[in-house]
């Protein structure tokens, strides 16, 4: 039985991430462990769904955010399988459903000062009775939360906890947000 997992192989990688958009693709290549080599995303994409690997993390169970900076994958929960990210896929959607921007504008309509993203999904979590890790809150309510940032209803005020390529590609582990001045 051949083994499926594959190997990111990275190119020449531009100083900045903004240089990603115009040169398009050339930065990595595939190779999985069965010796089938891809020539892009998508085909790695194409043949991790074929052999039951997740198609974010492509088997290996870490996200590679950028060439110095990976995290357990949070689309398989670290497991590499396809199976367990259809299932997150599936709780995802249900989430959408339940997790409204209706309810979590609701939820931070008299909240005055600035808020994180772990205080609205509590409130979330508490308001549909809902026990930790029954849905995927936090990724949910995030979304809302950027969708009304977007849409220039909330302000985010905290800084980035990681600067991973500059400033073009930042990481926030628990944001705060302020509603917009009016």
């Amino acid at each position: 039985m051949k083994k499926h997992t594959m190997t990111t192989l990275w190119d020449e990688i531009p100083d900045d991430a903004d240089d990603l958009l115009v040169v398009r693709g050339g930065f990595r290549r595939y190779l999985c462990l069965c010796g089938k080599h891809l020539p892009d995303r998508d085909a790695a994409e194409l043949h991790a769904m074929e052999t039951n690997q997740c198609t974010t993390c492509l088997g290996t169970t870490t996200e590679q955010i950028t060439p110095n900076f990976s995290q357990p994958c949070t689309s398989c929960a670290g497991t590499g399988k396809r199976k367990a990210q259809l299932s997150w896929e599936l709780a995802y959607a249900e989430a959408e459903a339940l997790i409204t921007v209706e309810l979590v504008r609701r939820l931070i309509t008299p909240l005055t000062g600035p808020f994180r993203l772990s205080e609205v999904a509590d409130a979330v979590r508490a308001t549909l009775d809902l026990p930790v890790g029954r849905l995927p809150v936090g990724p949910r309510v995030r979304d809302v939360l950027r969708g009304l940032e977007a849409g220039g209803e909330l302000v985010l005020v905290s800084a980035p906890d990681e600067l991973l390529r500059g400033t073009t590609v930042v990481l926030y582990r628990d944001p705060y947000w302020q509603h917009a001045a009016k």
